[in-house]
This record gives structure tokens, sequence and C-alpha cells, in this order.
């Protein structure tokens, strides 16, 4: 002890504490500091999740497989699906590193990005302010057009169920125009929290729809050794561009995680991101499986479009998935009104609450006339949402870890960069052959 005293006196050595902790304050924890005044559940957040994960982009994995084979196809999907669901685990990540060194409780996706480039390197510093506007433009542009395309998808499947008992058409542009009222009720839910139990019945609605959907593919299915395991490997990127804008769901990340009670259970090896993501990814490979098995070649853009129209159960199908759908809408819609309340909130700040209601109104009101008007939009919107999801689900979350830790390291052998090389080839695949696809579906409308 005599020894260690005289060197620790002439050498100055001290306990190993922050700042902080050295004048008896108690380090920040951004998880305690969070005050939310209806903050939802880890179930809540793991309902809004799976719900945006299992959207109509489910229906077209019997056509991803056709591309990858059967092995080929489930190996893929989870490699796709470990991809996207580290680059969302990513940014949260960082969001918590971020929240501690700035001492704030709550980041959008767009404001991670900037605060890390602001707190960042020297020389990346002025790319903080831009990043922040693509990353909330783009995400914005994306879920308003997803808003646009699932309009016209609930009116196209009530269109198809309607038309088979009164043998005459109907107008698909009255159609979405009917949609307009129940959809601008469903955009006036409050918050996520009240929001919840419309996504645990969009569930529903999606789980039985794709339960007698399941039905229908082990109903006199061909033997599984009638389709190849694997198919060439160059074929293998239209099968990761199918899969990773069906399966994406990055603008929704942090709108639920700063929704949360507890949002520090979003992230860890049993948190509530690797739970969703696993149950989302045994249901892609069970449908993609069994669809390609059932219809090989000849399956469809979306399954459903296989199943024969003229059976009640088939069209209960697409009933409920067109009612999963309209359940779905908030949640999406939830995404834009957030990026547009955060943008304009602080010039409305003597009626607030009159204001976002009537924003909510006029947005649901945009979309619904911007499908009335180009109810064909579906491939242009593919378009921007091949370009946003790979640049912003894949690639920007990466750039934002390089960003964040850029003065702590790489880790041994600087495997972090490495790893970060990899999901940017990945990244930069799926932009090529998803916006390849959508401009190839553009042509095919007009030709």
């Amino acid at each position: 002890k005599y020894s260690f005293d005289f060197f620790a006196n002439r050498y100055k050595f001290t306990t190993a504490k922050t700042d902080v902790e050295a004048n008896g304050i108690a380090p920040f924890d951004p998880f305690k500091e969070r005050k939310l005044d209806h903050p939802t559940t880890d179930g809540e957040t793991l309902t809004h999740l799976l719900k945006a994960s299992l959207g109509t982009g489910i229906l077209a994995m019997p056509v991803a497989f056709s591309y990858a084979g059967l092995a080929g196809g489930i190996i893929a999907t989870v490699l796709t699906a470990f991809i996207c669901t580290h680059c969302a685990y990513v940014l949260v990540k960082c969001g918590h590193t971020l929240y501690r060194r700035t001492h704030r409780t709550a980041m959008s996706f767009s404001e991670i990005a900037e605060v890390a480039f602001e707190n960042g390197p020297a020389w990346g510093r002025r790319w903080g302010m831009p990043t922040s506007y693509c990353i909330r433009y783009g995400l914005f542009v994306t879920y308003f057009g997803t808003c646009a395309v699932y309009t016209v998808i609930i009116a196209t499947n009530f269109q198809q169920v309607i038309e088979h008992y009164y043998g005459s058409p109907l107008n698909l542009r009255v159609m979405i125009a009917l949609l307009l009222v129940p959809l601008i009720l469903l955009s006036w839910v409050p918050n996520l929290k009240y929001l919840a139990p419309v996504s645990m019945v969009a569930n529903i609605f999606m789980g039985v729809g794709l339960g007698i959907t399941f039905y229908y593919l082990v109903t006199d299915m061909p033997a599984i050794s009638e389709r190849p395991l694997f198919l060439p490997v160059v074929q293998w990127p239209a099968f990761f561009a199918i899969v990773i804008f069906a399966m994406e769901a990055i603008g929704v990340v942090m709108p639920l995680e700063n929704q949360m009670k507890t949002p520090q259970n979003f992230i860890g090896i049993c948190g509530v991101l690797n739970q969703g993501m696993a149950g989302v990814t045994l249901i892609y490979i069970l449908l993609g499986f069994l669809g390609y098995v059932k219809y090989g070649d000849a399956a469809l853009g979306s399954i459903t479009l296989n199943l024969p129209i003229e059976e009640i159960p088939a069209q209960a199908v697409k009933i409920l998935i067109a009612l999963a759908v309209y359940c779905t809408f908030g949640l999406q819609f939830y995404v834009c009104l957030d990026i547009g309340w955060v943008a304009i909130k602080d010039r409305f700040t003597k009626r607030p609450r009159l204001v976002e209601y009537i924003m909510r109104t006029l947005l649901v009101t945009a979309a619904v006339l911007l499908a009335v008007a180009v109810p064909t939009i579906g491939p242009f919107i593919g378009l921007i949402g091949a370009f946003c999801f790979s640049i912003l689900g894949l690639l920007i979350p990466i750039v934002i870890e390089m960003i964040t830790y850029w003065d702590e390291g790489f880790g041994p052998g600087n495997w972090i960069v490495w790893k970060n090389v990899i999901v940017a080839i990945f990244g930069v695949i799926a932009l090529i052959f998803g916006s390849k696809s959508s401009i190839q579906d553009i042509l095919a409308l007009y030709s």
C-alpha cells in the first residue's frame, strides 16, 4: 500500500472516473430523461414493426424465388433479412450513442445523420445539414408515394371482387375517391400508442389472408423435386431487388424507437428489432418457398393473382389483404406526418393541434388525389423506392456508423470497415437492379 500511495502521489494517478462522475453528477441517461405523454410498450412497438415489414411486397416472394431456386431463395432471404436488420440496428445504435454525447433523448433518422456529421471529423462537418435534408425529403417522397400506391391497392382489390359479382366494370378512379373519408379518419388517430390496435387488426387480417393463401398453396402441391434448388447466381440480384423493397422499413425505425417507453429494448440480441425481423423472415421464406413449389415460373407478381377469383376463399383473401393495407396506411402515413410536422411546427405555436390535424387532412387528400390522377403510379413509386431504400436503408446507416465512431476506431483489423464495404456492395447491387426492374415495369406499362 505504501508503494502504491508513493507512486500515486508522485505521478498523480487517479481512478478512472469521467468528469461528470468526478463532480458528483450522475452520467446522462437519455432513456430515463425521455418524457412522453403516450409511450408505447415493447409489445406495441413489435406489432408496428411487424406490420411495417409485412406489407404487400411479401406477395411477390414466389416470383423472387423463381430467380434463385428453392434452397437459393432460403439462403438469399436470410442474407437479405440479416443485412436489412443490421442496417436498422446500426442506425439505432448510433442514435443511442449520439443521445449520450449530445444530451438528447430522441432523434429522427435525419437528425442522427446531421448530429453524427456535426460531431464527427472536421472534414465532414459541413455535410451534416445537406445529408439531413436529403434523408428527410427522400423519406417523405418515398412514403408519401407509398400511401398513394396503398390507396390504389385497396381500391383494386375491392374492385376485382365487386366486378366479379356484378359482372360490369367499375371505374377505378371512383373507387379510389371513395376511400378519401375513411383514410382521413384513419389519419386522425393521434399517435402511435393509439395506432397500435389498428396495426394489430392489420396483422390479423394479413395473417388470415396469408393462412388462406397457404391453404391454396399446399393443396395439390407438386413434388418439391420438380423445382430447382439453385438457379444461376447472375439471377440473384433480381431476387435481392424484390426482397429488399418488400422487407425494408427503415423509415419507421426511428419513429417507433422515439415513442418507446423502454427504447433500450429496441436493440439487443433478443430486442424488439431482432424478434420482429426473425418472425418476418420466417413468413417470407414460407410463402416464397411454397408459392414457387406450387406455381413455379407461372407465379405472378402478387401470388393472390394466381388464386381462382370465382372461389369465395380467394375472394376473402383479396378483401382481407385490402383491409390489412388500409390499416397499414396509418403507419406509413405517420412517417410523412412526422417529417412534415417537424418542418412546420415552429411556425404555428398558437393552435398547434388544429394546424396538425389540418396538415393530416391535406396530406391524405393529396395522396388520394395523386392516386386518382395516376392510378398506374405503382411502377413510378417503385423506381423512387428502389433509389431511396437502397441509399437510405442500406448505404446511409453504414456511413453514419463510420462517422459516429471515427475517433473511437473500427475494431480489430478495422473489421467494421470491411463489413461496411460488403454492405455497400450489396446496396449498390440493389440500387442498380431495383431501378432496372422498375424502369422495365414503366416501359411495359406504356408500350
